[in-house]
Order: structure tokens, then sequence, then C-alpha cells
């Protein structure tokens, strides 16, 4: 039975009216406030409150029996009446409380909502003096229709607006519920908390008027009007710390990132302003990033002594691009120390209104928040909402009501606060927070401000928001209105505050006069910590690890990757493939594709090299060839074979993804930089579907450590091949990547057997050399009878990056071919169906970095004049053609060489859609490099 049952509260009022005695202490206390107040009040003015009873009639008093009875059950239906409404009226405003709130620092009016009006409940001014039920209202200190409205209105509709009804789980909203319920969300909050918000708000503040005083006109996306960031990232890294949080990874766009970085990372202002004057252009010709994308690292320590290591993330101008980056560096960390609980590390993300609701990559940073392969245990989410994009109002941006909307995807609270109520603030991050530990999800707060000079100093926002801005210049900063509240209650003295101003603004000059002196060079953050012994740069001769592996442990793990327990049911198709495997072990099969990436990974995780696979299908794989988790047909357990290969082992993790792109690559490159002795290996499902992801490669992977110094071991699988698919499925644009190459950035290679793929692996995972690699993977020749390799190969050898021509003892050549992949097996096919055995076939495993000695010594045994043709797949436009000829020119070898191509004409797309026009192009394309012979 529950107490919202209008029988239940029917049959309580009759048993009261019998025996008061008879009824809980709690429901007779409520009956005889009750009867006293409606005693005051006359049975025929009921009808205007919304007091007639269930069956619309008035109630009437009798000295009758049965009259009586009647009475009191009208009386009963009618209480539960006027407590069914006020019950719905306590629900709304929890739903909606938040439209009322007093968001807007700029005190710009808010439309009102009829659904909190007590009229449209049938409740009246009369009835504001009565008492009722509040047992899903806890923490009410009176029990009137006014307390509990005062209560709703005090925890919902001040400078705090919560968004948590649409959470499913009564856990939670309970929770929620209770915590903001009991205090009427508002912190009591200490004389020297009180202290710190001032302070910080000077900093802030202080810090944007300094720059903005020496350095006019200069761009810095100053924090005014938005100053409580830093207050509020000072108390969440101080509850971090209360929760034993031991680093904190934070991104955040250009908007108060100086800020950010002199008042909570602890940057010197002397490195800050040095950067302002740039005195050394020749530090950063052709290099290096403006002042508000640089990150930094430092160590916080909280008011209790504690240390949490603060990691500000690099960031590019791409808003919201670097969220899932700022989360893969999050989870390795948590993974390097086994933080199953994700406890120990949390991410921090600032973002702005009008990218958190535009940006597409905000939708799938929230996605992978909970999913087991990504999460990192809530991150904490920041929006510094300035209530207009660049010039684009928010009526113009969005179609929801909020900024923060695309945030209800996911079952967790949106705490929408006042910025110019630092004390309103301070309850959201302390809320936030606990929340985040409580229950390991992510939490928003979105904290209204605004821009007081525009999108930068530069611009003049009054063009597009006059009325906006005639707001703003009437507004006093946060700081201000702040101290005049201390003031008032006597928390602070002028003198002491005036002290706080003196204090700063004494230390920026002299920062700023140390800035000045010649002698003086920012102290750059350089590789450190787990980086130590990683370097960048031009690649070596002498960082050739060595990569191949004993037969001995060859054998071993290929056993143990073919073996599965006695008792687990594997599907009947896969049994085949996993006595293949053991016949592989046995050296009575040769390796294919998949195996040797199976025996890549297990080899190097027996080294402590720890394996992180990640990708749309990628367990299985695109084209089911990897198998690397098994499921048993009849339980549906998992196994892993690659887990199990020794208990010293590092750990394996493959991850199907989400079907998305950007943000699992920004995760899998945020997870690298973290990571550096791991093999970190992102695989699209088809190669073309990393330009999803064109943001992650240009910004981050291929720019990063020419910008900011940031080394990457991620490695990219991009299947490739002109197959007869269709254009969305053949190409993974490798014209693109060469575009992208530069001073060694990355590393961008196509192997064609799996003795070669085998090297490469295991060289990206044990080189100190760090750069990302790109691998063009087939598909057809996964199971291509000669795409196979002898053990022998991956025992002995290493990764080369020109494959030589495979005639045995050829008694003359009168034209070599160059090329790379797929188009290799097919020319070679139709040189032994021609018997042209004076065609030289040389492959190219390595595009990038490739010196133009190694391609000369590759022809070296060829007589100078020889005919020398770059044969590919791919269009004239596409492909390695361009590069090579830009690269190598159109002579090798001191003119001994004339380099021509043979390819597919120009073309807007890749390929044909038509499997018979395929057919036909490839078959004119090899048949082209044997014409004329």
């Amino acid at each position: 039975m529950n107490s919202y049952s209008l029988d239940y509260i029917d049959d309580l009022y009759v048993q009261y009216i019998r025996d008061p005695e008879s009824v809980s202490p709690g429901w007779r206390k409520y009956f005889e406030e009750f009867s006293l107040a409606s005693r005051g009040t006359q049975v025929d003015n009921r009808s205007s409150g919304g007091q007639t009873s269930s069956a619309g009639t008035a109630v009437a008093v009798s000295a009758g029996p049965d009259s009586q009875a009647r009475s009191i059950r009208d009386e009963a239906l009618w209480l539960a009446e006027m407590q069914d409404r006020v019950d719905n009226l306590v629900r709304e405003y929890r739903v909606r409380g938040h439209l009322l709130a007093k968001l807007d620092p700029l005190k710009r009016p808010r439309p009102g909502n009829p659904e909190l009006d007590p009229e449209l409940y049938g409740l009246s001014q009369h009835d504001l003096e009565r008492p009722f039920s509040c047992e899903n209202l806890q923490y009410v200190n009176g029990r009137t229709l006014g307390d509990i409205l005062t209560k709703l209105q005090n925890t919902y509709c001040r400078s705090i607006g919560a968004q948590f009804m649409h959470i499913d789980n009564r856990t939670i909203r309970d929770w929620l519920q209770r915590r903001m319920e009991s205090c009427e969300n508002r912190l009591e909050l200490s004389r020297e908390v009180q202290c710190r918000i001032y302070t910080r708000l000077a900093d802030a503040a202080i810090f944007e008027e300094f720059v903005r005083r020496k350095f006019v006109g200069a761009k810095t996306f100053s924090l005014e009007g938005a100053e409580s960031l830093i207050p509020l990232l000072d108390l969440a890294l101080e509850k971090a710390g209360q929760h034993k949080v031991e680093g904190v990874i934070l991104a955040m766009a250009h908007r108060g990132r100086l800020n950010v970085l002199a008042n909570i990372l602890g940057k010197r202002a002397q490195s800050i302003f040095w950067s302002f004057d740039d005195p050394r252009p020749d530090m950063h010709r052709g290099a290096g990033d403006v002042r508000y994308h640089l990150g930094y690292s430092s160590d916080w320590t909280t008011s209790t002594g504690a240390k949490v290591h603060i990691s500000l993330c690099f960031n590019p101008s791409h808003l919201e691009f670097v969220n899932t980056v700022a989360q893969g560096r999050c989870r390795a960390k948590q993974d390097r120390v086994g933080d199953d609980r994700h406890a120990k590390f949390a991410t921090i993300l600032i973002h702005g209104d009008a990218a958190f609701a535009g940006e597409g990559i905000v939708q799938e940073t929230l996605n992978m928040s909970e999913l087991s392969g990504y999460s990192t245990g809530g991150t904490l989410h920041v929006i510094l909402n300035n209530q207009v994009g660049f010039t684009t109002e928010p009526h113009e941006a969005r179609s929801c009501t909020y900024a923060t909307d695309v945030a209800k995807m996911l079952q967790i609270p949106i705490f929408h606060v006042n910025g110019e109520d630092p004390e309103a603030v301070a309850q959201v991050v302390n809320l936030a927070m606990d929340f985040r530990r409580e229950f390991r999800r992510d939490v928003v707060i979105d904290m209204y401000a605004y821009r007081k000079w525009g999108h930068n100093e530069g611009d003049e926002p009054r063009f597009t928001q006059p009325q906006m801005y005639q707001a703003v210049d009437k507004r006093k900063s946060v700081r201000e209105s702040y101290l005049k509240r201390l003031l008032k209650m006597g928390e602070i003295t002028r003198q002491e505050a005036d002290a706080i101003a003196e204090v700063r603004q004494a230390k920026l000059e002299r920062e700023f006069e140390l800035a000045q002196q010649e002698e003086f060079v920012d102290d750059l953050q350089t590789m450190g910590g787990y980086w130590q012994g990683y370097y960048g740069g031009s690649e070596p001769e002498n960082d050739q690890p060595q990569t191949a592996i004993s037969a001995e442990s060859a054998q071993r793990l290929m056993h143990q990757i073919a073996d599965v327990p006695a008792d687990f049911n594997v599907h009947r198709k896969l049994k085949r493939f996993m006595s293949q495997r053991a016949e592989m072990a046995d050296g009575k099969r040769e390796l294919d594709w998949a195996s040797a990436e199976a025996l890549a990974m297990g080899s190097c995780l027996v080294e402590g090299h720890p394996v992180r696979l990640s990708g749309q299908d990628c367990e299985r794989g695109t084209f089911s060839q990897r198998h690397s988790v098994l499921h048993d047909t009849e339980s549906g357990a998992n196994y892993t074979p690659l887990n199990m290969l020794s208990p010293e082992q590092a750990t394996f993790s493959v991850i199907n993804s989400p079907l998305c792109e950007a943000g699992v690559l920004g995760f899998e490159y945020g997870y690298s930089l973290d990571c550096p002795e791991g093999l970190v290996v992102w695989e699209a499902q088809f190669g073309d579907f990393w330009n999803v992801a064109q943001v992650i490669i240009d910004q981050f992977i291929t720019s990063a450590e020419d910008k900011w110094g940031r080394l990457s071991h991620l490695t990219l699988l991009l299947p490739h091949g002109f197959e007869g698919a269709g254009p969305e499925h053949c190409s993974a644009r490798l014209e693109r990547f060469l575009l992208l190459t530069a001073e060694d950035n990355i590393q961008v290679c196509q192997p064609s057997t799996p003795a070669q793929y085998f090297h490469l692996l295991r060289r990206q995972a044990k080189r100190r050399w760090s750069k990302p690699l790109v691998v063009l993977t087939p598909k057809s020749l996964l199971r291509h009878p000669a795409v196979v390799s002898p053990m022998s190969d991956l025992t002995s050898g290493s990764f080369q990056k020109i494959l030589p021509d495979t005639r045995t003892a050829p008694t003359q050549t009168d034209r070599i071919l160059l090329c790379g992949g797929k188009v290799y097996y097919e020319l070679d096919e139709k040189r032994r169906e021609l018997g042209a055995d004076n065609v030289a076939i040389i492959r190219i495993e390595q595009y990038y970095p490739l010196k133009e000695e190694c391609l000369v010594n590759a022809l070296s045994s060829y007589q100078p004049g020889t005919d020398l043709a770059w044969v590919q797949e791919e269009p004239t436009n596409m492909g390695a053609w361009s590069f090579m000829k830009v690269r190598f020119g159109d002579c090798l070898a001191d003119n001994q060489f004339r380099l021509r191509r043979l390819s597919r004409v120009e073309s807007a797309s890749p390929s044909t859609g038509s499997a018979s026009a395929h057919k036909l192009e490839q078959d004119e394309l090899v048949e082209s490099a044997f014409a004329n012979l």
C-alpha cells in the first residue's frame, strides 16, 4: 500500500476520526494540523480553491451517523485530491524548476512557465497556509504549501537550475534530490572558503586587466565575464584531492586558457609574457603554435597537502576535438596503474556553449563515456556559457532550450548555474564531483557568463549584439560584486581585499620585468616521465630493434594462440581456423596475414609491451579474419587467447568501437600519448573511413610534434585495395597521408607479406624513435594463397622498406616495375602467365620516410637506362604517383633511370561502382605493364 493511494488515505482518516491513537504519530500530527487549518475555511469557499469533493459536491455537516460517515469519506477524498495536486506540483518543480532559475548574469528576463503556477493544479492563495504531507519532499522546515513552495523555489529556481528528472535510475534521482533539497542547493561556506573564492576571482580579474594593459591589442581570448571559472577549477581540484584523485587531465579551447595556465597550472607569468613579445623567431621557424593553444603540466597542492598532477592538453582551434584525446590520456593513465575502478585519474573538459551544442564530436564523446573500452569513471564537463557563438545567437545555433541538451542522452545530471554567484558555483562543483565519485558517470556544469570583449580583443561585438552589450557595459565584474557581498556580511575587510590585489599586482609586475630581460628564454617542458628515452626528429639509421623471435618462442606462442580450453564450445567453422593455426605452429602450414598479426602481438605481450586494438568490429575483423575473441556457442562466454600466454605478460585489450571514427581515433591518439611502450592500434572498418576523423589526423597525429613537441606511437590499420567493391571501399587515400608528410613526422607503409607485417608491428612497439604509423592493410590478400610466409621469415630478418625482385638468376631485365601492395601479386601472376622473365618487380613497402639512397640501392643491380615504370591501381591523381614524382623527380640515380607512370586515368572518384568495369580497368592496367616488351 502506498501513501498516495486515495483508499489508503481514506481508511487512515476514518481510523483517525474514530480513534486518533490508531494511526501513526506522523499521520496523527498531520490530520490534527489539517483539521485545525480546515476549520478556519468555510465549506462553501472550497469550490473557489478547487476544494470540492471527488463527486463535485460541497461537503455538508450532518448530525446523523450515515451523514457523518459520508462527510468523513468526502473529507478524506478531498484531502487525497489536494495531496495529489501538491505532489504533482512538487514533481513539476523538480522537472521544470530550472526554467525559472535566475541564470543569466546580465539579468535578461526568461519566459515564465505556467506549469509551475499553483493555480494550474487547483491550488489557491488560501491553500498556502494549509498543511500538506511532505513524505516525498524531505527537509521541509514547515508543512504548509507556502513552506513547500519556498523550499522548491530556493532549491530549483535561484542561481542553480538542475536537470535530473530524465534519469531513469531512482537511486540516482533520490541521491540528487536529497543532496539538493537538504541544503536548498546552497553550501554553508566558511569564511576561509569565501576568502579563497574571492582570492581566486582576484587572481583571474587582475591577470586579465594586467595583460590587457601591457599588451594593447594582443589576442588573449580573455576570461573577463567568466572569471568564476578559476574558483570553479580551484574547488574541483580541491575536491579531487579529497577523493584521492592522483591526476587530472584538463582540456579546453582558447578562451581563458592563459588565465588557467597562470592561475591553475601555475605556469610562470614571465613565460606567458615572453610569448607575447615573441623575441626569438629563430626558435619557431616553421614550427610551434600560438600561446593560447599550448599545454602544460604541473602539480597542484590542495589545502590539506594532497598532490594532484594536472595535465592541460595541447589543443588546436578545432573546438571539441580534444575531448576524446583527453579521455584517452586519462584511460591510459588508469590502465597503467591498474586503476580498474577509474578512481585515481579524472578528466575535466571545458567547453563553449556554441561548440557543445554544434559539434558532433560532443555526442561521440558522451556516447563513449560509459562503454567499457573507453570509460574513465566520469568526466566533469564545464560549459563556459558565453550566451553567444562568435557572433551567432543561441536561437540561430541550436534547436533546443539549452546548449547542454545533447547531454540528456546520458543518465546524468546537468547543473545550470549563474557564473556571477560564486557560492552557487561552489555548490554545483561540490555536488558534481561527489556525483562523479559516487556513480562513476559524467556530470555537466553549465556556467552562464558573458564575453566582455567579444570573441577576441580585436573584435567588436556591438555590431551584432548591441542590446546584449548594453547590458554587458553596465555590469561590474564578478570579483567586485562578490567583494561587495562579503563586505556587507563582514566576512572580509576592505583592507584585506586591497592587500590581496596589491600582492598579485606586484607579482605580475615582477614577472613582466623578468620577461623583458634579453637572456630569458622560455623553459619549454620536454619529454619526461614515461617518455624518457624516447625521441622524435629525423629517422635514425641505428634504431632498428630486434624484431625476429626465436623459433622456440614462435612455436610455443602460436600453439597458445591456437589453443582453447577443452570445455569451451568453439563455433564449428572456427575449429578449422584454430586447427590451421596449430599446423602453422608445427611448421605444417605457412602463416597467413591474421596469424602473423596474432604472433606479432603475442610476442610483444610476453616481452612486456601492452597491446590495445580498437575499431569497428575489430574483435572478429571486418573480413572475419582475426577472431581475437572467441564466443562459446552454448554459454556465450568469451575466451581471448592473447590474454592467456603468460602470467607475467602485458595486457591485451581488443575493443569493438562504436560506429564513429573521430571520437575513437582521438581517444586512441590520446591513449598513445601516455603509453609510449605499448602498441596502440586503431583499425578502420574500411580504409577510407578515416576521413571522418580528418581533424584528428591533421591537427594532432601528423602535426603534434612540430607544433607542440609531442610524440606518439599510434598505429593506424587502413584496409586498402581496388577489388570492384565501389568507390567507398577501395582506397585508404594514400595520397592524402603522403601529402601530409614532412620532417619524418609519420611513417606510411604498405607491407605485402605476413612476415613484413609481423616485423613492422614489432618494430613499432619496440622502437625508441616514436612516430605514428599508417599501415595500408589488405582485404582480398588476407586469404590469397600466395600471401603467406614461412615461420622462418618471422624468426629471422627484419622489416624491409623495399622488397627486391623475386626472380631467381634472371639473365636479362628489360623493364623494372615499381609498385606497392596488392597489385604486386597481379603483376607477378601476369609475369608468370606470359613467361616474362625479363621484367623485374620491386615492391615499395615503406613510402615514408624513404630516402632516395634506399631506392637507388634497389636499382643498383640493373643496367642504367632500363625502362622504369611506377604501377598503381589508383587513378593518376591519387595513390603514391604524385608523391614519388615530386620527391624523387622524373629521373633517378643521377639520371640513370627515367621514371614513368602506369595507372588508371585521373578521376574525381577513386573507382568505378561496376564490378565488370573494375575488372576491365584492372586487366588493362596489368596488361599495360607488360606491353611492348
